[in-house]
């Protein structure tokens, strides 16, 4: 077995040779930073860091793929010592607490959806508004929206972290291995120390402005110059070393209501310039959720998302349903390039499918979708009378459509919604499989740290406006509330057989849904393998622009959508996607697992 110094070693020595090398190379592309225009980094909080081409990874008998070498690493230690696809996942969230924490953490959130070998699971650990919170939480004096910043950095946007008791939930149904097992290797890295990685370095320097503001986090990953931490720089982290060793012997309780959660009730109320609501008493009485998942037919497929208070599953659903009356198959990337009508086609789908979502989904446990629910919305009908509306041109702007039995009117959301998150997969050799996102909003979630992790700043997730001219937002701010979501942890079957086919999800914000959707029409109508479909360059529309990755489309591609009438917007999408394909090889089952190669993850099995 690789230690993890070693492992760590070769992580960050590799890591820092690898922007001299070229894309073309199967190396690093660096990404200068003038590339990164205002428009870009609205988009995409977690700034892009390079690219690496990845050819996959195949193994037989388990397998888990994750955004960091060293939180695969975790997994798969698990995965070898008998452990279940649960136990990996729990070891791999942990390790990203520590090396990845711009995206997730213990104080953040996820969505799981777990197979068991019969039936799928769907697993809802999503943050909680305050008890105190009211619609007006993002409002100013004059019942205006705040600004980005003020609504993002403090205290104000965090909320009832919901990923530890999430994963213990499912633990205690789905796990082999001792919970206290689960945390020794991220434990070990805590305590020992572990390399700081290029993209890690990269978003301390694109972050440094608002995160040097806390105190605590500027000592840690900030050097008395004020500078950040270089590239394999050995990071040691001690609070969360005792946090996670606390939470190893005495399970989730221990985090919700002992030291921990009184530690960021203060910090979150103790905020300088922009305090929050959370308490002590909002953290002790969160509870995860079980839940159905969004389970729909496509082609020969059964495709399974997450429900709400999740909107990928049901959009993600739409998109399918109506691309499946096109010809979208027919049109299978030349060189790795979609053609103009495919993009076309899936555009013109995400942005039905995004209309429903801005303005219907949102917590069910305190809002109604309309008419009969999900099956409304994912009725073979009322998907095609949509899909009856993409014609030769770009319709640029989707309205929301009216699902059969619908007696409400919502208005239209204004959620930032644009989650800095991680995604992981993993296959154990007992027949589960699990998918999973897991997030703490923005880049750094809320920019303060507590015990060596974190805090997210999901609240932002929720519409900051609480009603317009239609009537009141679906996803407006309520006490103890679940903010929306475009997380889209995903799992296919194939219907004939009722065999798994494809686990995957990504990293994103609101783009998760076009990231997700595209590597499923890859696999799926294309019939290519995981790691070629998550290579494919990023493409889509969010019910505004055609977004295409920038530099990734030819010029002629551009001038044909524009022709078409779409409004074309190209920059650079950082989706982390992750996946894990059944694949025959040699006359048996295999399995084949892709990782982005626009960060830094690896896959791992035997």
């Amino acid at each position: 077995m690789i230690s993890f110094k070693h492992l760590a070693l070769a992580v960050a020595l590799a890591c820092a040779a690898a922007p001299a090398l070229h894309a073309q190379d199967g190396g690093q592309r660096p990404v200068p930073a003038k590339a990164a225009d205002k428009a870009a980094l609205q988009a995409a909080p977690e700034i892009a860091t390079g690219y690496a081409e990845k050819s996959g990874w195949t193994a037989s008998k388990f397998m888990v793929a994750a955004a960091n070498p060293l939180a695969t690493e975790a997994g798969y230690r698990m995965l070898k010592q008998g452990g279940s696809a649960i136990d990996a996942a729990i070891a791999t969230q942990m390790v990203l607490t520590l090396v990845e924490p711009q995206s997730s953490g213990i104080g953040g959130g996820a969505f799981l959806l777990l197979f068991d070998g019969k039936k799928v699971h769907s697993y809802d650990g999503r943050e909680t508004a305050p008890m105190a919170a009211t619609e007006r939480l993002f409002l100013d004096k004059d019942g205006k929206p705040v600004s980005r910043e003020t609504g993002v950095v403090g205290g104000r946007s965090t909320g009832a972290p919901g990923v530890l008791r999430m994963l213990e939930m499912a633990h205690r149904k789905h796990g082999r291995l001792a919970w206290s097992k689960l945390f020794e290797p991220a434990i070990e890295l805590a305590e020992k120390g572990f390399n700081v990685s290029p993209r890690l370095n990269a978003l301390l320097r694109y972050d440094q402005r608002r995160l040097t503001r806390d105190p605590v986090a500027a000592a840690y990953f900030y050097d008395a110059d004020g500078q950040p931490r270089p590239v394999g720089y050995l990071l040691k982290n001690p609070e969360l070393a005792k946090v996670l060793h606390e939470v190893a012997q005495g399970g989730a309780d221990v985090f919700y209501t002992g030291r921990v959660a009184r530690d960021i009730a203060a910090k979150v109320a103790g905020h300088p310039t922009n305090p929050g609501l959370l308490t002590a008493a909002d953290i002790a009485s969160y509870r995860p959720r079980e839940r159905d998942p969004v389970c729909s037919d496509y082609r020969k497929w059964r495709v399974c998302g997450a429900p709400p208070p999740s909107s990928g599953g049901i959009a993600i659903a739409e998109m399918l349903g109506i691309l499946e009356t096109t010809d979208i198959g027919a049109h299978r990337p030349v060189n790795g390039v979609p053609d103009a009508q495919a993009i076309h086609l899936f555009s013109e789908a995400g942005r039905l499918a995004y209309a429903d979502r801005n303005r219907y989904v949102a917590d069910t446990d305190f809002v109604p979708l309309p008419g009969n629910g999900i099956a409304s919305l994912l009725d073979k009908r009322y998907l095609a009378r949509r899909a009856a509306l993409i014609g030769t041109q770009s319709m640029g702007s989707a309205q929301p459509g009216t699902p059969q039995g619908m007696q409400v009117a919502w208005g239209t959301d204004t959620a930032i919604d644009k989650p800095s998150t991680s995604h992981l997969v993993a296959v154990d050799g007992y027949g589960n499989a699990l998918t999973m996102t897991t997030s703490v909003e923005d880049a750094f979630g809320s920019r303060q740290m507590v015990d060596g992790f974190m805090l997210n700043n999901q609240l932002t997730d929720f519409s900051f406006d609480a009603l317009d001219a239609n009537g009141p937002i679906a996803n407006r701010v309520q006490p103890g509330k679940r903010p929306r979501s475009a997380m889209s942890p995903t799992l296919v079957f194939d219907k004939a057989t009722g065999k798994l086919v494809l686990a995957t999800g990504s990293p994103g914000g609101s783009t998760i849904i076009n990231y997700v959707a595209k590597v499923l029409v890859g696999t799926l109508d294309w019939n290519l393998d995981v790691q070629q479909a998550i290579s494919l360059p990023n493409f889509g529309s969010r019910n505004g622009p055609t977004e295409l990755e920038a530099g990734r489309f030819p010029d002629a591609v551009v001038q044909q959508l524009k022709a078409r009438g779409h409004e074309v917007r190209q920059f650079e999408q950082n989706s982390g996607l992750q996946g894990i394909q059944r694949v025959r090889r040699d006359g048996r089952d295999v399995w084949f697992g892709g990782a982005d190669p626009r960060r830094e993850g690896i896959v791992r099995g035997d």
